[in-house]
């Protein structure tokens, strides 16, 4: 009843009429270079949806993610997620903790950005936010694979770059499971992305070619050390937008086609995003710290 709860709330969350700053990036996947404001706060409700093979079962897997600027050079984020599998059972999968530095300061022609994150997680976590090593069987009831930790820690090296409008993003993924001997897993994602329009309209419009992003991204699993290769992996590539609905919200979304035997045929992801401007300002003002 507990774990049923946790997906409930989830749930609610990722369908919160919740909406993130100019040019905020479209992709699900993939990190370019651009951290969060020191002192603000992003909450973003998500969903992967996956349309499975024939005769396998429909998996929707909501998340909730905290995305906090400590500094101009370092943002943390927390995520929360769930999953349910039709016919089967609504679950807790668990909770991911990332942190992200920017070593350089000012902007390069290739940008990169240093990827933590610890994930205590279980063998039933279906939100794909990063796809490596081997495919998965999902094939197995979800009672019996939330009794199967994952424990994991990952790095990424993310490399990023402005080209005239455009952002071009290359991410290398290095994963290893403390709970099992797996092996490092490894993955990749690229991306590119642009806005529609880089002039603003002289009215003020919600539907304006300026309010969207849109672009492409292309990632999967390379395998792991004990067996390196696209062998067995899934990839896929999908179309991304997003839509800037207001100065501090957004849309984005993205139906993603499964390239290899090993991937799932269709992937079709959706989040908002609400964010708190200023938080640290707005706290220490009510707490008394501006006098």
């Amino acid at each position: 009843m507990r774990n049923f709860f946790y997906f409930l709330l989830i749930s609610a969350l990722s369908v919160l009429p919740l909406l993130a700053q100019a040019q905020e990036a479209p992709y699900f996947v993939t990190y370019d270079h651009h951290l969060e404001e020191p002192g603000n706060l992003e909450f973003s409700p998500a969903v992967t949806f996956r349309v499975p093979r024939t005769g396998e079962r429909f998996i929707f897997a909501p998340y909730a993610e905290l995305e906090y600027g400590v500094t101009a050079s370092w943002t943390t984020e927390l995520y929360i997620e769930g999953q349910s599998t039709n016919g089967d059972s609504a679950v807790f999968t668990g909770w991911r903790l990332e942190n992200r530095f920017r070593p350089l300061k000012r902007e390069h022609r290739i940008n990169p950005i240093l990827y933590f994150e610890f994930e205590d997680i279980n063998e039933a976590s279906r939100i794909s936010k990063e796809v490596v090593g081997h495919s998965l069987d999902i094939g197995i009831p979800n009672d019996a694979l939330r009794r199967i930790p994952a424990r994991e820690i990952e790095t990424k090296l993310i490399l990023s770059s402005t080209v005239k409008d455009w952002n071009i993003s290359e991410n290398f993924i290095f994963e290893k499971n403390l709970s099992k001997d797996e092996g490092i897993e490894f993955g990749y994602s690229f991306g590119a992305y642009r806005p529609l329009a880089t002039l603003a309209s002289a009215n003020k419009c919600r539907f304006c070619r300026e309010n969207f992003t849109a672009g492409a991204e292309l990632y999967g699993g390379l395998g792991s050390t004990q067996a390196f290769g696209f062998k067995d992996t899934a990839s896929y590539i999908a179309p991304v937008i997003a839509w800037q609905f207001s100065d501090n919200v957004t849309f984005r979304f993205s139906p993603a086609i499964g390239l290899t035997h090993g991937s799932n045929p269709a992937l079709f992801r959706f989040s908002t995003a609400y964010e708190v401007q200023n938080l640290r300002q707005k706290l220490a003002h009510l707490f008394g710290g501006n006098k």
